[in-house]
């Protein structure tokens, strides 16, 4: 894909079928996500994982109103962590579509707008717990508030749904999650949950795992919202690496003729200039001749050097009359249809969650973002269809490192996690992976496509359902699931353990960088010890394979994701096949598709091969250096885990590994034992 200046950006590029299912209703009015997560209306606690986009407010617009009605809930309490989200929750006349019932909030019970009771949105919440209304959206500061000055029992027999749940966490010091934690212990409220990106960027647990074995998970993926969309085909997610001011080499990824929503960088950041009105004035400046202000929207008018006037947008203005003017035009309801309303829209903190611009085709971020759900929720304002618009983009701008800098190693740690944030991506907007392990009573699974050839009794098979996006894999010497909660992991949380793993910064540079890593210290030892810390709970069998299942479907990605790059002839490079036809060229290319096989990828090699193409030499020669610096032989905790791993081959072969061997894996699991067995050598004589 090539831009003004004709540089590429390297990026994925995922393509969906369109098959206009994702936005087809059925007799209730209900589009294929309301109607799956309608089905667990019964359920006390409900959780539904679903992207941006994809009609979660009115999912749950049908669900309270049953609970209201059918289910002797009084009450229904909706909580958005911003005032503006307040708005998707207003009123819709359900009815109109084939539903039983219209979906309705008082104008003063909805606190994202109204003042509040005596000016208190607390007292209102009480208020409104006492009248006859049934309905009512505040924001969650206000949620917070209520529960602290009125206590968790005068919220009995109320649905409390919560918008962005990821904004809750199991961290004693978040109020909210803590709040939610009584109110599930207490056990008298009904809770709805929803999120579009289930994990936070501080690595936090959303949920305790006790409370979160109490929800019903509905998952509806970006695949499939993407996949049943009618128009919009492709998705490209990259990064682009710029030296000196980014505002300078901003047209080499910013196309003018394309509706663009640009997040400059937070003040606090390294590319921030430290003056963000400037930047703003030098963006329009590289893009054009300034031609005044539009009386009526407040819009910045940009001729370009064709001759064509742009409308750009400025959010970032502080001016408070002049930025809502701009929001208020951004908002009006007259123009939501209108492709020539807008052009750009240049922002800073605003126009991301629940921020809907139908248009925009390119999401273009200055900066590393640091919680991963807000590239979610930034890439989520691209994937919007509407008529005509068949590709849409991602671009991460971001400052190469500079070793003269003082701050080269923040600038390396950016690299690094902007790098976790895109392979992150990839995981998120792939196909599901169901793994099954390969053996004598293996058979196709009905409902799945296994390719030209059908199903190979003699091989490990891969099929592929196109309605559900998911596939099912056969890996030989696959570890399954015994209980329950692993079972649920396997199939509901693998992004999740991956997003855990993709962020630890001792892997990604050692996978990035160290040209004597035997990969399995990465799949194995770091990937196993990710899994204990995050689900102590379960035995070493059940941890053993969760591992195995997040670390094939992570490979599997990536692997694809080079065939799929490549110039292989098998692959139909615009087809919305290409991920899938990789994973089974892939699977069909190796011998036989094993456990051990998967093992000795290093999941972050293609990353590897992306940013050698982008960044230039030099920098990624000092980027090297820095983190070759760094690197410690071996640790404690490592040794351990591979005297463990050890332990385990003397177990399948009869003996413990060699120092010796000229395998690499076994060598590392010898020199795991040597290391151990010098430290009680060196205890015992100290």
């Amino acid at each position: 894909m090539t831009n003004p200046s004709n540089k590429s950006v390297p990026s994925v590029s995922v393509s969906y079928a369109q098959t206009g299912n994702a936005t087809k209703s059925n007799e209730l009015g209900m589009r294929p996500m309301q109607e799956r997560a309608y089905e667990k209306r019964g359920e006390q606690y409900l959780l539904i994982k679903s992207p941006p986009a994809s009609g979660k407010s009115r999912a749950l617009m049908f669900i309270a109103l049953d609970k209201l009605h059918n289910q002797g809930v009084r009450k229904a309490i909706i909580t958005v962590p911003e005032k503006s989200i307040g708005s998707s929750f207003a009123d819709e006349p359900l009815t109109n579509f084939g539903f039983h019932y219209d979906w309705h909030v008082e104008p003063k019970w909805n606190l994202c707008n109204a003042p509040g009771e005596d000016g208190s949105k607390a007292a209102s919440v009480k208020a409104f717990l006492d009248s006859d209304d049934r309905a009512l959206v505040c924001p969650h500061a206000t949620f917070r508030n209520a529960v602290e000055k009125f206590g968790i029992e005068a919220f009995d027999d109320c649905l409390i749904a919560v918008d962005e749940f990821h904004h809750v966490s199991a961290n004693p010091d978040n109020k909210l999650g803590a709040q939610l934690a009584e109110l599930i212990a207490r056990d008298k409220v009904h809770i709805v949950a929803m999120t579009g990106s289930y994990f936070r960027g501080d690595a936090e647990a959303v949920l305790m795992p006790h409370d979160e074995a109490k929800f019903e998970t509905v998952t509806y993926t970006y695949y499939e919202q993407l996949n049943g969309y009618k128009w919009l085909k492709t998705l490209d997610i990259g990064y682009y690496f710029y030296s000196g001011s980014y505002a300078d080499e901003i047209l080499a990824v910013l196309d003018p003729n394309q509706k663009t929503i640009v997040h400059i960088p937070s003040v606090n950041s390294r590319e921030s200039t430290k003056d963000k009105i400037k930047e703003v004035e030098h963006i329009l400046d590289e893009l054009g001749d300034w031609e005044g202000t539009d009386p009526e929207t407040g819009f910045q008018l940009v001729r370009t050097s064709e001759g064509r006037v742009l409308r750009i947008a400025d959010l970032v203005n502080d001016d408070p009359a002049k930025r809502d003017r701009v929001s208020a035009a951004l908002k009006d309801p007259k123009q939501k249809n209108n492709r020539d309303h807008v052009d750009i829209i240049i922002a800073l903190g605003m126009a991301k969650e629940g921020f809907d611009w139908i248009w925009c085709e390119h999401a273009l971020t200055v900066g590393y973002r640091s919680s991963l759900t807000e590239i979610v929720q930034i890439i989520g304002r691209a994937t919007r269809d509407a008529e005509g618009k068949t590709r849409a983009r991602f671009t991460n701008l971001i400052a190469e490192p500079d070793a003269s800098e003082d701050s080269v190693v923040d600038a390396v740690n950016d690299t690094l996690k902007a790098i976790a944030a895109s392979l992150l991506m990839e995981q998120v907007l792939a196909p599901r992976f169901n793994f099954t392990p390969k053996n004598v009573e293996s058979g196709p699974v009905e409902g799945f496509d296994y390719g030209e050839g059908g199903y190979d009794p003699e091989k490990c098979n891969v099929g592929f359902n196109e309605e559900q996006g998911e596939f099912q894999i056969e890996v030989k010497g696959l570890a399954e699931p015994k209980t329950k909660e692993a079972e649920r992991i396997c199939k509901e949380d693998l992004n999740e353990v991956i997003t855990a793993f993709a962020q630890d910064k001792a892997a990604i540079e050692q996978g990035l960088f160290n040209e004597e890593l035997v990969p399995e210290e990465l799949t194995q030892v770091r990937m196993g010890k990710i899994i204990k810390d995050r689900y102590p709970e379960l035995d070493e069998a059940d941890q053993e394979a969760v591992r195995q299942h997040a670390i094939a479907a992570l490979n599997l990605t990536q692997k694809a994701k080079a065939i799929a790059a490549g110039d292989d002839p098998d692959i139909e490079q615009a087809g919305n096949t290409a991920l899938i036809d990789g994973v089974r060229k892939f699977a069909m290319d190796v011998r036989e598709l094993d456990i051990d096989l998967i093992d000795r990828i290093n999941p972050f090699g293609e990353a590897y091969a992306i940013l050698a193409k982008t960044m230039n030499e030099e920098s990624l020669k000092q980027v090297k250096a820095i983190i070759a610096g760094k690197r410690v032989s071996m640790s404690p905790e490592e040794a351990r885990e591979l005297a463990k791993r050890a332990l385990k081959f003397k177990h399948e072969r009869g003996r413990l590994p060699s120092i010796t061997s000229a395998d690499a894996w076994e060598k590392r699991m010898a020199e795991g034992v040597a290391y151990l067995a010098k430290m009680k050598a060196e205890a015992a004589n100290g």
